[in-house]
């Protein structure tokens, strides 16, 4: 099937976070939205066909999530995309990444202990090591050729006394698939000190470049202690649907992750549209996850030759993986303020300032580029605009 991510798609009047809502994090209405991390895309023909099939069953009532048609999904796919073999068992049901993460961060150590991520980072990792009560141990990526790298001899000084690190692979938001040789010193390091490894890979499938993903569970012959956690949603488009999933190949965590959910949380019916999503998006969707990766990387061409051309202070070069464009403004004469003021106001244009993903992420942009290039290029220029007022002021008003 061919797939025409060209298409302008409304969504405004639909109570959608991204379009509707932008004024929570801008203070503005009306802006043209590059933030938060979904797609303007729309979702898989098959899912949607299904959605409709089941919705007009006209009966949505509690639902089990635990079979092998919802399981074998995920490890089929694993095992056809990544060549990474699990074991149906290891999967379990969850109803958000961010939900298993910080379930997990309880699960494997105690209050006060110290959890290692990388600086920047998604900013629901500081969040969610700090608000679990337990001790945020920021790791400041290294400004390495146009992109961002590991300092393993402060990072094994950081894990000797730390209990865990929250990995984000691929990076989100720097856009680099980990190399086979990182993965393997990272999960070195973790062993020597017993530190256990949570892994989002959510952005797994979004692979822009050269560099291939590799699943942490591919290591699992050379550390135990490795946790996956993961959806289809964000390459899908279908994060309102609700659904994600965990692979814990260690049954005594796998026991205790299902008492919560269980018998304190109550999640024992899974999202009926989730579900499906899942099984239908993991088996017969791979035609769909091709075409938006080769349409998002010509995207990023278009913002990195548009970059070169029109604004020479800025600098990008299209990432590893993820759809999120991650712009040095760092040789700009401007403030970060000054740049989100100009934006906003002049611009009229919502792009994430790097800051809220860690201060090592001073004067980046993070700009969401899932989206149709009709929409891309207003946004370039948008940005463009705001750039040539600040430069014209010389000084914001």
């Amino acid at each position: 099937m061919n797939y025409n991510f060209d298409e302008m798609n409304d969504r405004l009047g639909t109570y959608c976070t991204q379009w509707d809502y932008i004024e929570d994090r801008f203070g503005e209405k009306d802006l043209l939205p590059f933030s938060i991390s979904d797609t303007d895309f729309k979702i898989p023909k098959p899912i949607s066909d299904k959605i409709q099939e089941v919705a007009k069953h006209e009966i949505y009532g509690y639902t089990r999530w635990n079979h092998h048609d919802f399981k074998s999904s995920i490890t089929g796919f694993f095992k056809r995309r990544f060549d990474t073999d699990m074991e149906e068992d290891w999967v379990l049901y969850s109803p958000s990444v961010m939900y298993s993460v910080s379930l997990l961060i309880r699960l494997l150590s105690e209050p006060k202990d110290k959890v290692v991520t990388f600086n920047p980072m998604y900013d629901s990792f500081f969040t969610v090591i700090e608000d679990n009560d337990r001790i945020l141990v920021s790791h400041d990526l290294k400004h390495e050729n146009g992109s961002f790298a590991i300092d393993f001899e402060e990072l094994e000084e950081q894990l000797e006394d730390a209990s865990l690190f929250l990995l984000c692979s691929p990076h989100n938001p720097c856009g680099r698939i980990w190399s086979d040789e990182e993965l393997r010193m990272l999960i070195s390091l973790c062993r020597k000190h017993g530190v256990k490894i949570i892994s989002d890979e959510i952005h797994m499938d979004i692979q822009i470049g050269k560099r291939r993903h590799t699943p942490i569970l591919k290591y699992l012959d050379e550390y135990d202690q490795l946790y996956l956690a993961s959806s289809c949603s964000k390459t899908l488009n279908v994060p309102g649907l609700i659904g994600s999933y965990v692979i814990l190949p260690d049954k005594t965590i796998r026991d205790r992750f299902l008492f919560q959910t269980r018998k304190k949380d109550f999640l024992n019916s899974v999202s009926i549209f989730g579900m499906y999503a899942t099984m239908v998006g993991y088996t017969k969707c791979d035609d769909y996850i091709d075409q938006m990766v080769e349409y998002l990387r010509e995207n990023m061409r278009i913002v990195e030759a548009f970059i070169a051309k029109e604004l020479p202070d800025l600098s990008f070069q299209a990432p590893d993986a993820t759809y999120l464009a991650w712009i040095d403004a760092r040789r700009v004469p401007f403030t970060s303020e000054q740049m989100q003021d100009a934006l906003v106001h002049v611009g009229k244009v919502a792009i994430m300032k790097g800051e809220t993903y860690g201060e090592n992420g001073e004067k980046y942009l993070r700009m969401n580029c899932g989206c149709p290039k009709e929409k891309l290029i207003d946004g370039l220029q948008r940005l463009k605009k705001a750039m040539d007022f600040l430069y014209s002021k010389g000084t914001m008003r």
